[in-house]
């Protein structure tokens, strides 16, 4: 059934069945791989007292019954520029594309190199497209696959448009998923910037009717997710049985093919059997009936892969060819995986961040090389006779000179094109550099730092703006995902970008929503770098750092200084770089060590001035890293210290600097470590009752003096 008019041209069973892209020894071979690899490791994990415990797969998934369309769907993906967003029933695919089966199942095992080192669950895939199409980073999580391969699809236009680069022509981006997975933020966002920038983008939606153990019709209101699309604009649907290998061709073809031609997206929706339980440890007969299971096994899809190809394409004695060698290959890899050893227990904690590599490192896929870091240059000393500017000034500044020098640099989110961003930080920008490089997004956080997060993969520097602190919620999971890619691809794979976020109290206002800190949340968020800077000439050096760096960046613009003078000062320069966990000394002394950041630091500057040469203020600059070195040293100096922030108090980052000096500085206190914080409150709207809880500069005076009278 299909639900879009058919172009002229369309492909038929028959057509597809004879088209020379498909290999149909090669789908029958793939096919027959991934079931002897799925039995091989349900058997395994059910007998677990018969078995040595190193060959266990410790969580498994089977892909039985969606293995003959992804097969047929890999035959497609030849362009060296394809990208996929996949998910963990996927591995036939990946077999297609020239998975070894050693990696499907040493990676399952665990076992050392693979798509991990051990550090992920096993079938969750990833393959850089040093030779071929690219599957980003899978996730754990449902329906995050979708937007960074809507972020491939327009990194794709791009890169053959702006760039000229022309190899990226005909070149598509795929998402897989499930029919559950159409019911999450992740799919609905995607689907809205594909169709409104009409990217070259494939929806594959392979449903086997249950997200575990909902069926479909809880997820998608009549259990079609292609029928409740029909009406949706600039989206060409197909819809039809992946059990069927002549009727899947031709609808994955003919989708494939209009992605191709640069008409826009298409969603090809294929009903598949679940031919096993959701997971190793999941029993579907807790919640399907034996007649339901029943029905699913006479769908399978193998069977009938068999009868389209026996004897019109090959004999009985070719297929049962193919079913020996798959049979010895798998046995062969099975053997090589399994003597792999385990990973090493002592690089478990590299590539959290980008590292010095190592002769044995593989090069990470993904951001801008090294060398293409490495012409932009910079220096970290500052042009002292620079203009005074604010702080949105300078993050404008920063931000064309960058894209002046650096092709690959994109600025976007909700509201920075035309409007130039609610705090007029972009304004400008869009019309001197075009609407290809700095323009407008749907409101989808998740979109946004998604769609960054392919981009990012695809060799593009991508900053993002979340209009707000608060925002960044709902982008939690990509943000989260960006953050661990390095760590959890053992290096394979990077994303680095830079996500704007501004927050904190406004000028004489706050708000729980517009207002929130809570730069903690991304200090904890591994793989992270967490800039917060107090003044205009450090917002320069950072933003530059954050934009030629081999690491994702929160670049934290605080509110009340972009909306006053009073983080003003003179512009460092367009080389101008600082390095992250620098702190800066604004004032020396030798009775107390204050500690701070963001906007606080104004306020503790007038606090100090009170204490002519006894307080030692320190602007951390950058609390992820943070300049752990100079606080200690500081701090066994004077015996005393306060620590400053706006997020609040029980968890806020004080915490983490408190316990540091506890561990590390303990025999140089005089007095317990303080904190100054906002309580733990939401931020309040009134003025009357944001100055009750934010730390002022009177506050702050007496807590420096009762400590130093301590």
């Amino acid at each position: 059934m299909t639900h879009a008019a058919a172009p002229k041209g369309r492909h038929s069973s028959a057509r597809a069945t004879v088209d020379p892209r498909f290999d149909w020894r090669r789908i029958a071979y793939t096919v027959l791989v991934s079931r002897a690899l799925d039995d091989l490791e349900e058997t395994t994990n059910k007998n677990r007292t018969s078995v040595p415990r190193e060959h266990l797969v410790l969580y498994q998934f089977s892909a039985r019954g969606h293995d003959v369309g992804q097969s047929i769907l890999g035959s497609l993906l030849v362009h060296p520029h394809d990208g996929v967003g996949a998910y963990y029933r996927s591995r036939p695919l990946l077999l297609a594309l020239g998975l070894s089966i050693e990696d499907a199942h040493g990676s399952p095992l665990g076992r050392a190199g693979g798509f991990s080192d051990g550090r992920d669950i096993g079938v969750v895939c990833n393959m850089p497209g040093w030779n071929g199409a690219t599957v980003l980073p899978m996730s754990g999580d449902v329906g995050s696959q979708y937007t960074p391969a809507a972020g491939w699809a327009q990194s794709l236009t791009y890169r053959r448009s702006a760039l000229d680069e022309h190899g990226f022509a005909g070149a598509i981006a795929v998402a897989l998923g499930g029919e559950a997975s159409v019911a999450t933020n992740g799919f609905w966002s995607a689907l809205t910037v594909a169709t409104t920038l009409k990217l070259p983008m494939l929806f594959y939606i392979e449903d086997n009717g249950l997200g575990i153990s909902v069926k479909g019709e809880m997820q998608t209101p009549g259990g079609n997710i292609a029928a409740n699309l029909a009406s949706f604009q600039h989206l060409f649907l197909r819809d039809g049985d992946g059990c069927d290998p002549a009727a899947a061709a031709a609808l994955i073809a003919e989708c494939v093919d209009h992605v191709r031609s640069g008409a826009g997206p298409a969603l090809v929706h294929l009903t598949v059997p679940r031919l096993c339980s959701h997971s190793g440890p999941d029993n579907q007969k807790g919640y399907r009936t034996d007649a339901e299971i029943e029905a699913d096994a006479a769908r399978d899809p193998l069977p009938r892969l068999r009868s389209h190809l026996v004897p019109e394409f090959m004999s009985d004695a070719q297929w049962a060819e193919v079913e020996r060698q798959a049979a010895a290959d798998v046995e062969a890899g099975v053997t090589l995986a399994r003597a792999r050893a385990g990973p090493r227990a002592e690089d478990v904690k590299r590539f959290v961040y980008e590292e010095t590599p190592r002769s044995d490192d593989v090069a990470a896929f993904g951001g801008l090389s090294r060398e293409e870091r490495a012409t932009l240059g910079g220096t970290d000393v500052p042009d002292g006779n620079g203009e005074m500017v604010r702080l949105a000034e300078a993050i404008r500044r920063t931000l064309a000179s960058e894209l002046k020098s650096n092709r690959k640099l994109l600025v976007f989110g909700e509201d920075v094109g035309r409007k130039g961003g609610v705090h007029l930080v972009t304004e400008g920008l869009q019309k001197r550099f075009g609407a290809e490089r700095v323009f407008d997004t749907s409101l989808s956080e998740e979109g946004i730092i998604g769609r960054a997060v392919g981009m990012a993969v695809n060799g593009l520097m991508p900053v993002a703006e979340i209009q707000f602190r608060k925002y960044a919620d709902p982008a939690h999971e990509q943000l989260n995902n960006c953050g661990t890619m390095r760590w959890r691809t053992a290096n394979r794979f990077a994303a680095p970008l830079v996500v704007r976020m501004p927050g904190g109290f406004g000028k004489d206002v706050g708000d729980p929503w517009h207002s929130l800190s809570g730069e903690v949340t991304w200090a904890h968020a591994l793989g992270w770098q967490v800039a917060i800077p107090s003044n205009a000439a450090d917002a320069v050096g950072l933003l530059r750092a954050a934009m030629r760096c081999g690491n994702p960046t929160i670049f934290f613009e605080h509110r009340s200084l972009l909306m006053t003078s009073d983080g003003s000062a003179r512009y460092p320069g367009d080389d101008y770089v600082l390095p992250f966990g620098r702190a800066n000394v604004l004032r020396d002394g030798d009775g107390v060590t204050v500690v701070t950041w963001g906007a606080m630091v104004h306020r503790c500057v007038e606090a100090s001035e009170q204490f002519s040469g006894d307080v030692d203020l320190l602007d951390l600059r950058t609390i992820m890293p943070w300049d752990r070195e100079a606080v200690l040293a500081s701090v066994r100096r004077t015996g005393k210290c306060l620590i400053v922030h706006e997020d609040t108090l029980t968890a806020g980052f004080g915490a983490e600097i408190a316990a540091v000096l506890a561990r590390e500085a303990f025999w140089h206190l005089d007095a317990p470590v303080e904190r100054l914080t906002v309580e733990d409150v939401p931020m309040p709207y009134h003025p009357v009752l944001l100055d009750a809880v934010l730390p002022d500069a009177a506050r702050i005076a007496a807590r420096i003096g009762t400590l130093l009278r301590t």
